[in-house]
């Protein structure tokens, strides 16, 4: 039986060509293309008795020539071979002559192999696997130039800051404290400080890559990976050249983190009517500003979100979802046989609102939230003495897993003076919690106004009290966000507060679908120390968190359908607490598929 091997040599047989060519490419069997070529071999010898058959009662000149095949070709194109043998190890094949109703056959069979094997619909058209449509891909990628400006810091004779920012220690840098060693508060060494005198220069890349398919009946999984510097909930940026937990610098590659990765059950799925609900990690839910949560934060957890239009111009929704914030390490405390218990922190939130059509060209949305963080904030230990840096207090876990700053802190250590510490005077290894619980009140509304389409003005606020807040009980415990006694230099009163409101204009296309197509926006915000979770808070206004105060103006520029250029302008100052001010430069070349 003749072979057909993985890579045959070239014949001058088209027929055993295309056979050779489908095995190559994985589109026929080996096994099969064997079969075809002897049943290929098997018609040939009928259709050569047939030939001599006729050739004996038909007239010489009716006879099929036995001339060379290159000589006079048949009538199909196909026939037109002259056989050439395969490699040396397998049988030769040769066909003098294929004639025509023989090469019809043969063409009709292998094109119903190939039907079969490449699903073909009955048009001979190739027909897309079931499983394509169902997958939807995309992503994005922006280049960054990010300028930080910070004023330059003027002391007196007596080392009093006159102008620019306090570099004088009192900015410590509390995500650095508690994601390392706790801190020996009764050292004669700075804790780590967060920069508030010195110019930085960066370009930031981001990339995000997502997948979303369709499960049928109503249910659909997602996934999205993207870049960044390190697992921090508010940003994607990773900064071209920064060595950072043991990559980037020197062109080394950077780390793809897991950004989303959900499932989801849906019905209806229309502008009127629509209900879901999300398991996993997924987009934020909630109808709100960035002085909430960062446009980077993925929530974790379980959301339902609904809407329903009950009349012609009004659409209420509900959004509703509980979230795991910190999981306690199943393992804590680590260095001690008996086990601290748990100190889990959870986000339940709530979300009511309606979608209003108030005119034909004017429309508004309206959403009021609630966000009760369970267990957040830091809460003393019971008393212990801390021998050395590793060894843990009960409440430790209560302390943040990622800040940015301006929340107001507390210690959480209690620790007992005796004779291992010199009586309270060495070894006072402390971590840090939020002084505050947070039970957010938040009040969101958006205008838009359509008169001069595709051109919308959108007017966006948002208002938000952090209902838990008690400013004696912090007044208490708080270690920063105070103001400094002019008279004899000591700390002064609490100063931070429990407010925070934004409000911004937009106009301009609503999405940038060709060149030229722009926007513009200004807006102006006021955040206080402990209106909202620092943590998950805008990453760039004040270069992250809270107790900042200013203004942002920028413009988004269309260089082609899914290419744009966009610049902003982020200038901020402290409310309360060290003069802190800060101004930010970012341009953007964005593209998205």
């Amino acid at each position: 039986m003749p072979a057909v091997p993985a890579k045959a040599t070239p014949s001058q047989n088209v027929t055993i060509n295309l056979i050779n060519r489908l095995v190559e490419r994985g589109v026929l069997a080996k096994e099969d293309a064997v079969d075809l070529i002897k049943q290929a071999e098997e018609d040939a010898i009928k259709a050569r008795e047939q030939s001599s058959n006729v050739a004996q009662v038909l007239p010489p000149s009716a006879a099929i020539s036995e001339e060379p095949v290159l000589a006079k070709p048949p009538l199909f194109p196909d026939a037109q071979v002259t056989p050439s043998p395969l490699p040396p190890e397998d049988d030769p094949v040769r066909v003098a002559y294929i004639p025509p109703v023989v090469v019809s056959r043969m063409r009709d069979e292998i094109k119903a192999d190939l039907l079969e094997e490449l699903s073909h619909d009955k048009t001979g058209t190739v027909k897309i696997p079931d499983w394509v449509p169902r997958f939807r891909v995309s992503g994005d990628i922006r280049v960054r130039y990010d300028g930080t400006y910070l004023p330059s810091t003027k002391l007196n004779a007596n080392g009093e800051v006159v102008s620019g920012n306090d570099n004088t220690g009192a900015f410590p840098n509390f995500n650095s404290i508690n994601t390392g060693a706790p801190f020996d508060v009764s050292g004669n060494t700075f804790a780590p400080q967060t920069n508030v005198d010195q110019d930085r220069n960066r370009f930031r890349l981001r990339l995000r890559i997502a997948a979303e398919v369709d499960m049928g009946e109503g249910f659909s999984a997602g996934i999205r990976i993207a870049t960044g510097e390190n697992n921090s909930p508010v940003s994607t940026n990773q900064s071209f050249g920064l060595a950072n937990n043991g990559q980037g610098g020197d062109f080394s590659k950077y780390s793809i983190w897991l950004d989303r990765a959900y499932l989801r059950y849906q019905v209806g799925g229309t502008p009127e009517r629509d209900f879901s609900i999300m398991v996993g990690r997924f987009d934020n839910p909630f109808f709100n500003t960035e002085i909430v949560f960062d446009d980077d934060v993925g929530f974790d957890g379980v959301a339902i979100t609904g809407k329903y239009r009950f009349f012609e111009r009004l659409t209420p929704f509900i959004t509703a979802g509980a979230f795991p914030v910190f999981n306690t390490d199943f393992n804590f405390s680590s260095n001690q046989p008996a086990k601290f218990k748990s100190e889990d922190k959870y986000l339940y939130a709530a979300q009511i609102g309606t979608d209003l059509k108030v005119t034909k060209d004017l429309s508004a949305k309206l959403g009021v939230a609630y966000y009760h963080y369970d267990k957040i904030e830091g809460r003393l230990s019971s008393p212990f003495t801390p021998l050395n840096s590793s060894d843990q207090g009960d409440t430790d876990g209560t302390r943040p897993s990622f800040a940015q700053k301006g929340n107001t802190y507390r210690p959480l250590r209690n620790i007992v003076a005796n004779a291992s510490n010199n009586f309270g005077t060495t070894n006072q290894f402390q971590y840090f919690g939020l002084a505050t619980p947070f039970h957010e009140l938040s009040i969101t509304a958006r205008l838009d106004y359509n008169r001069f389409e595709p051109f919308q003005v959108s007017l966006i606020g948002e208002y938000v009290k952090n209902l838990a807040f008690n400013g004696s009980d912090v007044e208490r415990v708080a270690i920063n966000n105070r103001g400094a006694n002019t008279n004899s230099g000591s700390i002064g009163s609490f100063s931070g507060g429990d407010t925070a409101w934004i409000v911004g204009l937009r106009v301009g296309h609503l999405v940038l679908e060709k060149r030229w197509d722009w926007n513009a926006f200004i807006g102006y915000r006021y955040v206080e120390s402990d209106a909202v979770v620092d943590g998950l808070t805008d990453s760039d206004f004040g270069l992250g968190g809270t107790n900042v105060k200013g203004y942002t103006v920028g413009a988004t520029l269309a260089l082609g359908a899914r290419v744009n250029l966009g610049l902003r302008w982020l200038s901020a100052d402290s409310i309360s607490g060290p003069p802190f001010k800060s101004d930010v430069l970012q341009v953007d070349v964005n593209g998205k598929f």
